[in-house]
């Protein structure tokens, strides 16, 4: 029986499109189509392969200004972050562009011949993206799969497939063979389920929280399937006394209220050494007063509403009853608004502290040393990123070392750039995405040794 989901904008809560969702029939039929497609994908010669990613890529960059604005009205980015999102995928595909034509093996060393290692596609790869940054991700899973000459299925969330759909137009305009990216909108207990399960599926990537990445986890032990994950996050951002506080005051709203705080690599626990604690608040609350929450329409709008009025609703459950120090302000109207928050803690037990509140909701607490610090950053079951300030660079490369986290920065909050790995410790994840290894982690390593 046909479904239809009806996107919503998060800003005004009105319908913006209906999408049709696909049954467990369709995603068989769309992984066997890419399972066919597969063949011709493979044989393709690499530089081919590598020219019409390009080819993607400067039709991605050609649509930038129209993928931006479908997701400043499907997922309520800001005008800004849309626009760098869109770019993130053009970037990604012109560098993994020149993956096809490099992707080494190795000639061993060995007696009585000669051995050489190839790095072969998998085949079909399954891609699940998550509604929070739903072009950047689609395009983590699919460049480098792509580029290692696997085809690829992806379903978007529910909440926002507009723009996955587009980029699956975009492809067949830029001239990629039809089934080699299928954009597939439809349930994850539906699609998702199917790509853990479908024999045909040979990997499955999958971006959400850290209970259903378990279960997907689970669920392709029993093929003894690939998976890569990328789950939540609970970061820390520690502020030293030696640091330049107002910079690192002025930088800390854009490290948890970005996306209105729907980003598991979100700086929302703040560790701040106690004997510059009182200066530190003092010189926060300006930087978060002052945040501007507009509609996410405006060009000068740092930060939009929340995706659905149920994670509106479980953002707000963790602020009641919490120790509020100042909050920013919203628009209002009928949108899914939060604003920028600010909580104080004095038990690192408290919920708000440990839980990933994925809204824009920063925790601070203080610490009373570097051992202390460190204590409590991994003082969790997540380990994605974090952030160190402190003008002492020996001391923020060796606190970077202790962190238990996949992205450190120090005196920045930077997390991803698609020439770096990322991925995460601990409950934060599996495997690694980006960086200029990610197209072998789509591939099986091969060993042919060849007699004398």
């Amino acid at each position: 029986m046909s479904q239809t989901h009806t996107v919503l904008d998060p800003a005004t809560g009105r319908p913006v499109a209906e999408v049709h969702l696909a049954t467990e029939a369709e995603t068989d039929a769309a992984v066997e189509a890419a399972h066919d497609a597969f063949g011709a994908w493979r044989a393709l010669a690499p530089g081919d392969r590598a020219a019409l990613l390009r080819r993607f890529a400067a039709v991605v960059d050609a649509h930038v200004e129209e993928l931006a604005e479908l997701e400043v009205r499907n997922a309520g980015h800001t005008r800004a972050n849309a626009r760098w999102e869109a770019g993130n995928v053009r970037d990604c595909l012109n560098y993994y562009a020149g993956a096809p034509e490099r992707l080494f093996g190795r000639q061993i060393p060995v007696a009585g011949g000669t051995d050489v290692t190839f790095h072969e596609p998998l085949g079909v790869v399954g891609i699940i993206v998550p509604w929070n940054f739903p072009m950047p991700i689609a395009a983590w899973g699919l460049a480098p799969a792509l580029a290692a000459g696997n085809t690829v299925v992806l379903k978007p969330a529910e909440l926002t497939p507009l723009t996955a759909i587009r980029l699956g137009e975009l492809a067949l305009e830029a001239g990629l063979p039809p089934h080699v990216l299928t954009v597939l909108p439809g349930r994850g207990a539906v699609v998702g389920e199917r790509f853990v399960t479908h024999p045909l599926v040979r990997k499955v990537c999958f971006t959400g929280s850290t209970a259903v990445g378990k279960r997907v986890m689970a669920g392709c032990a029993e093929q003894v399937k690939r998976v890569t994950l990328e789950l939540g996050g609970k970061s820390s951002n520690i502020v030293f006394a030696d640091a330049d506080l107002a910079a690192a005051a002025a930088a800390a709203p854009y490290a948890v209220f970005d996306n209105a705080g729907q980003d598991c690599c979100a700086r929302s626990r703040i560790l701040v050494e106690r004997s510059a604690y009182e200066e530190f608040l003092g010189l926060l609350e300006p930087a978060v007063t002052g945040f501007r929450v507009l509609d996410p329409a405006e060009e000068s709008s740092e930060m939009g509403p929340l995706i659905s009025a149920t994670q509106q609703a479980r953002v707000q459950s963790y602020l009641d009853g919490a120790s509020v120090a100042f909050a920013g302000t919203t628009p209002g109207g009928d949108g899914f608004w939060v604003p920028p928050t600010v909580v104080t803690v004095t038990d690192p037990g408290e919920r708000i502290w440990r839980e990933e509140v994925f809204g824009p909701v920063a925790a601070v607490l203080p610490f009373d040393d570097e051992a202390h610090a460190v204590e409590l950053a991994n003082d969790t079951e997540y380990g994605l990123s974090g952030s160190i300030y402190t003008t002492d660079l020996g001391r923020g490369l060796r606190v970077a070392r202790a962190v238990e986290a996949g992205n450190l920065s120090v005196n920045s909050h930077a997390s991803v750039r698609y020439w770096t790995p990322f991925g995460g410790y601990k409950s934060s994840g599996l495997g690694r995405e980006l960086g200029p290894d990610a197209p072998m982690a789509f591939t099986e390593e091969k060993n042919v040794f060849i007699a004398h």
